[in-house]
């Protein structure tokens, strides 16, 4: 994406080819950061602290991080058995976007078929990239089908913009390119559509707030920023005509795992009528799961997450305390939003129902 003048993407490889370049997403909006990954141990502490998320952007740090564990596995007894066990480790570095299994376990298959380390090496490298380019062009698409619904809503108003609310952050930062539940808003604001964003604050951590506000005021697309409980007010009082969310894990069933909170956005457009929209790359649909709410693991992250905010105070990032010091708190990161509340699915094939038998119309090969 364009960012002050400059072509930006949240991964790349450095000019030596061994070095994957990430931004340290935790310092945005108020820092601009750039982590160098070349151990897998900071691929997996990249991960689980954040400095990636977003289901596309973690399967793509996964891809890169089985090219970092062939560049080291040259001195092990048993290159290979090195490869496979960093491989478990990575999977296990966050459990509920389903993106980062698929992927490590995408570029491994590639790497057990290579031979010699140097060809492992080549081989994961390439796949990572091949990974990152589909997952951009995917999402690029999502924006091209799903900016048909905005201009579509765009000429049943009368007047005024399309009032779109989204929850957490599914742009460029957690893609490659584009984003998931952004992609339909950049695309329909690049041809002219009249539109506004309400963007959730996103408690804990702030995502909305933080990186989805950065990502459209640096793309010019006019924005709000809500608190989270605003979203049923605003859907009460006419001014949301749709939401778009992204997902980390969907089932093949229709179900969607998203940033907790989602779930009650999902219930506040169900009972004022209004459409909701889950827009994903096929590569986060679970084709195994098929009760969501049963079967999803939901990651539980540190407390202090909840217990602590952090903001600019006198030019230095501070994170302040805000319950007693003494009071426990619970971090769950995310919630499932049953089939039955979700209007569409929105994906790189075009616009789907929420059911077993529309996605599958979709994605026949599943």
């Amino acid at each position: 994406m364009l960012v002050d003048g400059n072509q930006i993407r949240p991964i790349w490889l450095d000019d030596d080819r061994t070095t994957v370049k990430v931004i340290d997403q935790r310092q945005l909006p108020h820092r601009f950061v750039v982590a160098d990954l070349t151990q897998v141990d900071e691929v997996i502490h990249a991960i689980v602290e954040m400095f990636v998320r977003g289901a596309p952007l973690i399967g793509a740090t996964g891809a890169y991080g089985v090219m970092i564990a062939a560049l080291n596995a040259g001195l092990k007894n048993d290159p290979m058995a090195f490869i496979e066990k960093e491989c478990r480790r990575l999977k296990a570095a966050r459990p509920t976007a389903v993106n980062l299994a698929w992927a490590v376990d995408r570029v491994l298959a590639i790497v057990r078929t290579a031979g010699s380390v140097e060809a492992c090496i080549d081989a994961a490298r390439d796949e990572a990239a091949a990974i990152a380019e589909e997952e951009a062009e995917n999402c690029r698409m999502i924006g091209v089908h799903g900016a048909e619904i905005v201009e579509a809503i765009r000429h049943e108003k009368d007047r005024g913009p399309v009032n779109i609310l989204t929850h957490c952050n599914a742009g460029w930062l957690a893609c490659i390119e584009y984003g998931t539940a952004t992609a339909p808003i950049y695309e329909a604001f690049n041809r002219g559509v009249d539109l506004h964003v309400w963007v959730d604050e996103t408690r804990p951590l702030n995502q909305g707030a933080r990186l989805t506000a950065w990502e459209l005021g640096k793309h010019g697309v006019p924005h709000t920023v809500i608190t989270d409980n605003a979203g049923g007010h605003l859907m009460q009082h006419g001014r949301v005509d749709m939401v778009i969310v992204g997902t980390d894990r969907s089932t093949h069933t229709g179900d969607v795992a998203n940033k907790i909170g989602t779930y009650l956005k999902a219930l506040a457009a169900k009972d004022n009528g209004i459409p909701f929209y889950v827009a994903l790359p096929s590569s986060t649909f679970d084709w195994t799961m098929t009760d969501g709410v049963k079967e999803i693991p939901i990651e539980e992250r540190s407390p202090d997450e909840v217990r602590y905010i952090q903001g600019l105070a006198d030019g230095q990032l501070t994170r302040v305390l805000v319950p007693p010091e003494t009071s426990p708190a619970a971090d769950f990161a995310f919630d499932v939003t049953p089939a039955r509340l979700v209007t569409g699915f929105i994906t790189e094939r075009g616009v789907c129902g929420a059911s077993e038998e529309k996605i599958h119309e979709l994605f026949p090969e599943h």
